[in-house]
């Protein structure tokens, strides 16, 4: 007869695991349901960016409408506080984008004929909020952009419009220096021979780009000679593992890595060595912990020793970087009921830069989560407790019955992957028919006040 045994490890042998994800606190949470979707994804809602000023801080969120100006000071009493209309509204809007700089949100949409560059001032919130600049003299349409605050310069993705331009340009780079007059300085089809039809996204710090061109991989490049810009190093898309779509990525404070998605189903994260400028590659991928085929991560944030990701379906993703080279996830929060298939729904963008700590996430149907930073530990005091009661630790013979009825188990392997999936409503799984090796597996286990990770050691007697 075959025997499975379940036992409780120490905390120590939990950490060995790196497989430990709490789940965040939901501080507040906004939306307004008389703004329609998108005639495309469905989504009211796109990217998200933060604001602090005079004691408050606020949640910066597009929509089909235009900007939405929250004040999350009290997460769980926010409101709007001002609500401004984009230059162009409605189903056609899907992409909104935005930055600040010297108290100036600059913001643009990527669809919609009429479109033009907005800036916000926000030097005098909590008071006002309005608009100051609006016009397509500069820039028309957009897909991303990216301000570089050292250099004052605006980098504009997927550029369109502006007097006597062309009607599309993969980037441009504007002088902002003066802010409300943003003066072109050059556009760019390719980098010292480097040719890309787009810069879908990037990140720029005193004039180190790390450009990421969509469909044919990306560029880190230097822009101190804005009329001789150096490639330093580049990947196509045969330079590495799960390659697809070169979507957006933040690298560490010291440049020495940088995290980046391609924007396909099923693509894990990718982790790029750029302690060398020179040579560049890719050391690891990680992903959300889903084996589901259409998971897609969408916009990663670092801010200190964490990276935040909008995972589309699997919501807010939060990974430590002890490890740069090694990211562990730590937290999650789901911020989407919608399955997994094969569009873009779910979370789309994250800020986590508040004095607060709190993070800010949007979700293309759902609206604005406030979520409480991670606290740094996996597990207090009193979850610990809870989760040794959870499941009972005597010898069966393969079922393990739990001390309350749980909602979903998940068991996973020590190298995350998905062994075993029921939802479950009782408070008893049965695994007497699996022909699981023995050894060292992790349970996720979700009931009616939270979830738990539980190590679990399976053991086989004849």
């Amino acid at each position: 007869m075959k025997y499975i045994i379940v036992t409780f490890l120490s905390l120590s042998l939990g950490a060995y695991c790196h497989a430990q994800v709490v789940q965040g606190e939901l501080l507040g949470q906004w939306s307004d349901p008389s703004l329609i979707g998108s005639s495309t994804f469905n989504n009211t809602y796109n990217e998200i960016w933060g604001y602090a000023a005079g004691g408050h801080e606020y949640a910066i969120i597009g929509s089909t409408f235009g900007i939405h100006i929250i004040d999350v000071t009290e997460p769980a009493e926010l409101f709007e506080a001002f609500r401004i209309p984009g230059s162009r509204q409605g189903a056609g809007i899907i992409h909104r984008d935005h930055h600040d700089y010297r108290g100036y949100l600059y913001t643009i949409s990527d669809e919609v004929a009429g479109n033009r560059l907005q800036i916000i001032d926000l030097n005098m919130l909590p008071d006002t909020a309005m608009v100051v600049y609006d016009s397509d003299q500069a820039i028309s349409r957009a897909h991303n952009i990216f301000i570089d605050t050292a250099a004052a310069r605006l980098y504009a993705c997927i550029a369109r419009g502006g007097d006597g331009l062309p009607t599309f340009e993969p980037m441009r780079i504007y002088d902002i220096s003066e802010p409300l007059d943003p003066i072109l300085l050059r556009s760019y089809s390719q980098i010292e021979g480097r040719s890309f039809g787009q810069v879908h996204d990037g990140w720029v710090r005193n004039d180190t780009a790390f450009l990421n061109l969509g469909p044919t991989g990306m560029i880190l490049a230097d822009f101190s000679d804005i009329d001789n810009p150096r490639v330093l190093s580049s990947l196509s898309p045969s330079d590495y593992p799960q390659s697809g779509y070169n979507h957006s990525g933040w690298p560490l404070d010291d440049l020495s890595y940088y995290y980046f998605a391609d924007e396909d189903w099923g693509r894990e994260l990718k982790v790029l060595d750029a302690s060398d400028p020179e040579d560049i590659r890719v050391v690891h991928t990680f992903g959300a912990g889903s084996d589901d085929p259409n998971s897609i991560p969408h916009n990663q944030v670092v801010h200190e020793d964490l990276l935040y990701v909008s995972y589309y379906y699997d919501g807010l993703q939060v990974y430590d970087l002890a490890d740069p080279s090694r990211p562990e996830r730590v937290m999650e929060y789901p911020t989407s009921q919608i399955a997994p298939r094969p569009s873009y729904e779910g979370a789309w963008g994250v800020y986590p830069f508040l004095p607060s700590g709190n993070i800010l996430v949007s979700d293309m149907q759902e609206g604005l989560f406030v979520i409480e930073a991670w606290s740094g530990q996996n597990t207090n005091t009193e979850e610990q407790a809870n989760r040794e009661k959870l499941v009972y630790t005597n010898p069966s013979d393969g079922l393990i019955q739990f001390s309350t009825s749980i909602q979903k188990m998940q068991l996973m392997n020590l190298q995350g992957k998905l062994i075993y999936s029921e939802d479950q409503t009782g408070s008893m799984i049965d695994l007497r028919d699996m022909e699981l090796p023995n050894g060292l597996y992790w349970a996720q286990i979700r009931y009616e006040s939270g979830q738990s990770f539980v190590p679990i050691v399976i053991s086989s007697m004849d």
